[in-house]
Protein backbone atom coordinates (compact mmCIF):
# COMPACT_ATOMS: atom_id res chain seq x y z
CA UNK A 1 0.00 0.00 0.00
CA UNK A 2 1.13 3.56 -0.79
CA UNK A 3 -0.19 6.22 1.92
CA UNK A 4 -2.73 8.24 -0.02
CA UNK A 5 -3.17 6.40 -2.90
CA UNK A 6 -6.82 5.69 -2.70
CA UNK A 7 -7.51 9.74 -1.93
CA UNK A 8 -10.33 9.73 -4.94
CA UNK A 9 -11.89 6.77 -3.80
CA UNK A 10 -12.57 7.89 -0.49
CA UNK A 11 -14.05 10.57 1.98
CA UNK A 12 -12.30 11.35 5.03
CA UNK A 13 -10.41 8.10 5.13
CA UNK A 14 -13.79 6.05 5.06
CA UNK A 15 -15.56 4.69 1.63
CA UNK A 16 -18.66 3.27 0.41
CA UNK A 17 -18.09 1.55 -2.85
CA UNK A 18 -21.10 1.01 -4.90
CA UNK A 19 -20.51 -2.49 -6.71
CA UNK A 20 -21.93 -3.26 -10.28
CA UNK A 21 -20.14 -6.22 -11.50
CA UNK A 22 -22.88 -8.43 -10.74
CA UNK A 23 -24.38 -9.32 -14.05
CA UNK A 24 -21.00 -10.61 -15.08
CA UNK A 25 -20.45 -12.57 -11.76
CA UNK A 26 -23.63 -13.56 -10.60
CA UNK A 27 -25.46 -12.91 -13.98
CA UNK A 28 -29.36 -11.13 -14.96
CA UNK A 29 -30.67 -12.98 -11.65
CA UNK A 30 -29.70 -10.28 -9.04
CA UNK A 31 -31.20 -7.63 -11.17
CA UNK A 32 -34.72 -9.54 -10.97
CA UNK A 33 -36.02 -7.69 -7.49
CA UNK A 34 -35.90 -4.31 -9.18
CA UNK A 35 -35.75 -5.11 -13.11
CA UNK A 36 -34.59 -1.61 -14.01
CA UNK A 37 -31.09 -2.60 -12.70
CA UNK A 38 -30.73 -4.28 -15.94
CA UNK A 39 -29.86 -0.88 -17.04
CA UNK A 40 -26.57 0.13 -16.20
CA UNK A 41 -27.41 3.60 -16.50
CA UNK A 42 -29.80 3.30 -13.61
CA UNK A 43 -27.09 2.10 -11.03
CA UNK A 44 -24.68 5.17 -12.23
CA UNK A 45 -27.25 7.42 -11.32
CA UNK A 46 -27.96 6.13 -8.31
CA UNK A 47 -23.66 6.14 -7.91
CA UNK A 48 -24.39 9.83 -8.33
CA UNK A 49 -25.40 9.82 -4.68
CA UNK A 50 -22.75 12.09 -2.21
CA UNK A 51 -22.22 8.63 0.01
CA UNK A 52 -20.67 6.81 -2.94
CA UNK A 53 -17.14 6.98 -3.30
CA UNK A 54 -16.31 5.34 -6.39
CA UNK A 55 -18.48 2.49 -7.92
CA UNK A 56 -16.97 -0.85 -9.41
CA UNK A 57 -17.76 -1.94 -13.08
CA UNK A 58 -16.30 -4.13 -15.44
CA UNK A 59 -14.80 -2.88 -19.01
CA UNK A 60 -17.90 -2.95 -21.31
CA UNK A 61 -20.22 -1.24 -18.87
CA UNK A 62 -17.41 1.62 -18.35
CA UNK A 63 -16.88 1.90 -21.91
CA UNK A 64 -20.41 2.63 -22.91
CA UNK A 65 -21.46 4.94 -19.47
CA UNK A 66 -18.74 6.35 -17.77
CA UNK A 67 -18.19 8.91 -20.44
CA UNK A 68 -21.98 10.10 -19.60
CA UNK A 69 -21.09 10.32 -15.77
CA UNK A 70 -17.49 11.33 -15.23
CA UNK A 71 -18.24 14.24 -14.00
CA UNK A 72 -20.78 12.98 -11.29
CA UNK A 73 -19.08 9.60 -10.61
CA UNK A 74 -15.29 8.03 -9.53
CA UNK A 75 -15.04 5.04 -11.60
CA UNK A 76 -13.15 1.98 -9.83
CA UNK A 77 -12.03 -0.52 -12.58
CA UNK A 78 -12.67 -4.10 -12.39
CA UNK A 79 -10.46 -5.51 -13.94
CA UNK A 80 -11.08 -9.34 -13.39
CA UNK A 81 -14.29 -11.09 -12.82
CA UNK A 82 -15.33 -14.90 -13.91
CA UNK A 83 -19.25 -15.82 -14.74
CA UNK A 84 -21.43 -18.21 -12.64
CA UNK A 85 -21.23 -20.61 -15.42
CA UNK A 86 -17.65 -21.24 -14.54
CA UNK A 87 -17.92 -24.50 -13.22
CA UNK A 88 -13.93 -25.46 -11.94
CA UNK A 89 -11.64 -24.25 -8.95
CA UNK A 90 -12.02 -20.52 -8.46
CA UNK A 91 -10.25 -18.59 -10.53
CA UNK A 92 -10.99 -14.84 -12.01
CA UNK A 93 -10.11 -13.66 -16.13
CA UNK A 94 -8.37 -10.26 -16.23
CA UNK A 95 -10.77 -8.78 -18.44
CA UNK A 96 -9.00 -5.66 -19.35
CA UNK A 97 -5.89 -3.98 -18.75
CA UNK A 98 -4.92 -1.40 -16.03
CA UNK A 99 -3.70 1.09 -19.25
CA UNK A 100 -6.96 0.98 -20.49
CA UNK A 101 -8.78 1.62 -17.25
CA UNK A 102 -6.48 4.55 -16.80
CA UNK A 103 -7.20 5.82 -20.42
CA UNK A 104 -11.03 5.47 -19.59
CA UNK A 105 -10.60 7.50 -16.38
CA UNK A 106 -10.25 5.02 -13.85
CA UNK A 107 -9.03 6.71 -10.12
CA UNK A 108 -8.28 3.14 -9.17
CA UNK A 109 -8.27 -0.97 -9.82
CA UNK A 110 -10.16 -3.70 -8.64
CA UNK A 111 -9.19 -7.02 -8.35
CA UNK A 112 -10.36 -10.52 -6.68
CA UNK A 113 -8.16 -12.52 -5.45
CA UNK A 114 -9.10 -16.34 -4.41
CA UNK A 115 -6.18 -16.52 -1.72
CA UNK A 116 -6.43 -20.60 -0.96
CA UNK A 117 -7.69 -21.67 -4.74
CA UNK A 118 -5.06 -23.76 -7.03
CA UNK A 119 -4.36 -20.99 -8.89
CA UNK A 120 -3.54 -18.88 -5.68
CA UNK A 121 -0.11 -18.19 -7.30
CA UNK A 122 -1.52 -17.64 -10.89
CA UNK A 123 -3.71 -14.78 -9.03
CA UNK A 124 -0.95 -13.91 -7.42
CA UNK A 125 2.19 -12.81 -10.03
CA UNK A 126 -1.19 -11.84 -12.20
CA UNK A 127 -2.21 -9.18 -9.32
CA UNK A 128 1.23 -7.99 -8.89
CA UNK A 129 0.91 -6.65 -12.85
CA UNK A 130 -2.09 -5.09 -11.95
CA UNK A 131 -0.47 -3.58 -8.85
CA UNK A 132 2.42 -2.69 -10.19
CA UNK A 133 0.47 -0.95 -13.50
CA UNK A 134 -1.69 0.48 -11.49
CA UNK A 135 1.27 2.71 -9.51
CA UNK A 136 2.78 3.62 -12.71
CA UNK A 137 -0.73 5.50 -13.51
CA UNK A 138 -0.90 7.31 -10.17
CA UNK A 139 -3.94 4.83 -9.25
CA UNK A 140 -5.71 3.18 -6.01
CA UNK A 141 -5.63 -0.84 -5.53
CA UNK A 142 -8.82 -2.28 -4.08
CA UNK A 143 -8.38 -6.16 -3.38
CA UNK A 144 -11.66 -8.02 -3.56
CA UNK A 145 -9.99 -10.62 -1.06
CA UNK A 146 -11.97 -13.77 -1.15
CA UNK A 147 -10.49 -17.29 0.24
CA UNK A 148 -12.06 -19.56 -1.70
CA UNK A 149 -10.89 -23.35 -2.98
CA UNK A 150 -11.63 -27.30 -2.19
CA UNK A 151 -9.10 -27.72 0.69
CA UNK A 152 -10.97 -24.83 2.15
CA UNK A 153 -13.46 -25.37 4.79
CA UNK A 154 -14.77 -22.29 6.47
CA UNK A 155 -14.21 -19.22 4.18
CA UNK A 156 -15.87 -16.66 6.62
CA UNK A 157 -14.41 -17.85 10.16
CA UNK A 158 -11.81 -15.59 12.13
CA UNK A 159 -8.44 -16.55 11.29
CA UNK A 160 -9.69 -17.11 7.34
CA UNK A 161 -10.85 -13.55 7.05
CA UNK A 162 -7.68 -12.11 9.24
CA UNK A 163 -5.79 -13.83 7.04
CA UNK A 164 -8.18 -12.39 3.25
CA UNK A 165 -7.08 -8.82 4.92
CA UNK A 166 -2.94 -9.69 6.05
CA UNK A 167 -3.15 -10.66 2.08
CA UNK A 168 -4.12 -7.17 0.99
CA UNK A 169 -1.43 -5.77 3.25
CA UNK A 170 0.83 -8.14 1.87
CA UNK A 171 0.62 -7.95 -1.64
CA UNK A 172 0.38 -4.20 -1.96
CA UNK A 173 -3.61 -3.39 -1.68
CA UNK A 174 -4.52 -0.07 -0.74
CA UNK A 175 -8.11 -1.31 0.45
CA UNK A 176 -9.13 -5.02 0.87
CA UNK A 177 -12.47 -5.78 0.79
CA UNK A 178 -13.39 -9.22 2.84
CA UNK A 179 -16.62 -10.76 3.89
CA UNK A 180 -18.06 -10.23 7.28
CA UNK A 181 -16.63 -12.75 9.83
CA UNK A 182 -20.33 -12.96 11.69
CA UNK A 183 -18.94 -11.11 15.23
CA UNK A 184 -17.59 -7.54 15.70
CA UNK A 185 -14.31 -9.34 17.66
CA UNK A 186 -13.40 -10.96 14.60
CA UNK A 187 -13.85 -8.22 12.24
CA UNK A 188 -11.62 -6.59 14.77
CA UNK A 189 -8.80 -9.32 14.18
CA UNK A 190 -9.21 -8.89 10.26
CA UNK A 191 -8.81 -4.88 10.92
CA UNK A 192 -5.41 -5.56 13.10
CA UNK A 193 -3.79 -7.51 11.37
CA UNK A 194 -3.61 -5.05 8.03
CA UNK A 195 -1.49 -2.41 9.75
CA UNK A 196 -2.51 1.09 8.05
CA UNK A 197 -4.33 -0.61 5.02
CA UNK A 198 -7.78 0.02 4.43
CA UNK A 199 -10.17 -2.49 5.43
CA UNK A 200 -14.16 -2.50 3.87
CA UNK A 201 -16.84 -5.21 4.53
CA UNK A 202 -18.48 -7.11 1.20
CA UNK A 203 -22.21 -6.35 1.44
CA UNK A 204 -23.49 -9.27 0.56
CA UNK A 205 -27.01 -10.62 -0.53
CA UNK A 206 -29.93 -8.28 0.44
CA UNK A 207 -31.42 -8.33 3.84
CA UNK A 208 -33.51 -6.15 5.55
CA UNK A 209 -32.81 -2.40 6.66
CA UNK A 210 -32.39 -3.08 10.20
CA UNK A 211 -30.02 -5.86 10.15
CA UNK A 212 -27.91 -4.51 7.27
CA UNK A 213 -26.83 -1.32 9.21
CA UNK A 214 -26.57 -3.37 12.04
CA UNK A 215 -23.56 -5.09 10.30
CA UNK A 216 -22.37 -2.25 9.40
CA UNK A 217 -22.36 -0.72 12.10
CA UNK A 218 -20.62 -3.53 13.85
CA UNK A 219 -18.26 -3.28 11.52
CA UNK A 220 -17.36 0.16 11.47
CA UNK A 221 -17.24 -0.42 15.42
CA UNK A 222 -14.45 -2.97 15.32
CA UNK A 223 -12.54 -0.38 13.04
CA UNK A 224 -13.55 -1.39 9.49
CA UNK A 225 -12.90 1.95 7.00
CA UNK A 226 -16.00 1.34 5.26
CA UNK A 227 -18.07 -0.76 2.66
CA UNK A 228 -18.40 -2.19 -0.71
CA UNK A 229 -21.64 -3.50 -1.46
CA UNK A 230 -24.27 -3.90 -4.44
CA UNK A 231 -26.98 -5.87 -3.95
CA UNK A 232 -28.31 -4.61 -0.52
CA UNK A 233 -28.00 -1.24 -2.47
CA UNK A 234 -29.79 -1.45 -5.91
CA UNK A 235 -31.87 -4.16 -5.14
CA UNK A 236 -33.87 -1.68 -3.13
CA UNK A 237 -36.80 -0.03 -4.57
CA UNK A 238 -35.50 3.42 -3.04
CA UNK A 239 -31.65 2.95 -3.14
CA UNK A 240 -31.31 6.90 -1.76
CA UNK A 241 -32.91 5.58 1.51
CA UNK A 242 -30.38 3.03 2.23
CA UNK A 243 -27.77 5.28 1.10
CA UNK A 244 -28.39 7.61 3.52
CA UNK A 245 -28.44 5.51 6.02
CA UNK A 246 -25.25 4.00 5.16
CA UNK A 247 -23.86 7.77 4.37
CA UNK A 248 -25.08 8.50 8.12
CA UNK A 249 -23.30 5.02 10.20
CA UNK A 250 -19.96 5.21 7.61
CA UNK A 251 -19.35 9.24 7.55
CA UNK A 252 -21.14 10.56 10.17
CA UNK A 253 -20.74 8.05 13.33
CA UNK A 254 -24.32 7.78 13.52
CA UNK A 255 -26.23 5.01 15.58
CA UNK A 256 -28.22 2.14 13.74
CA UNK A 257 -31.63 3.91 14.91
CA UNK A 258 -30.48 7.58 13.90
CA UNK A 259 -29.53 6.25 10.47
CA UNK A 260 -32.88 4.05 10.23
CA UNK A 261 -34.93 7.12 11.13
CA UNK A 262 -33.23 8.76 8.26
CA UNK A 263 -34.13 5.91 5.93
CA UNK A 264 -37.26 6.03 7.07
CA UNK A 265 -38.17 9.70 6.21
CA UNK A 266 -37.17 9.70 2.16
CA UNK A 267 -38.96 6.42 1.92
CA UNK A 268 -42.28 8.52 3.04
CA UNK A 269 -40.90 10.81 0.88
CA UNK A 270 -40.94 8.68 -2.07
Amino acid sequence: MIPGADDAITRDGKALILAYDHGLEHGPVDFEPVPETTDPATVFDVATHDAVTALAVQKGIAEAYYPQYEDEVTLLAKLNGTSNLWMGEPDSAVNWSVDYAAELGADAIGFTFYGGSNHEVEMAEEFREAQEAARDNDMGVVMWSYPRGQGLKDDTSADTIAYASRLGLELGADIAKVKYPGSGDAMAWAVENTGNMKVVMSGGSKTSDEAFLSTVREAMDAGADGLAVGRNVFQREHPEAILDGLEAVIFEDASVEDALATNANLEADN
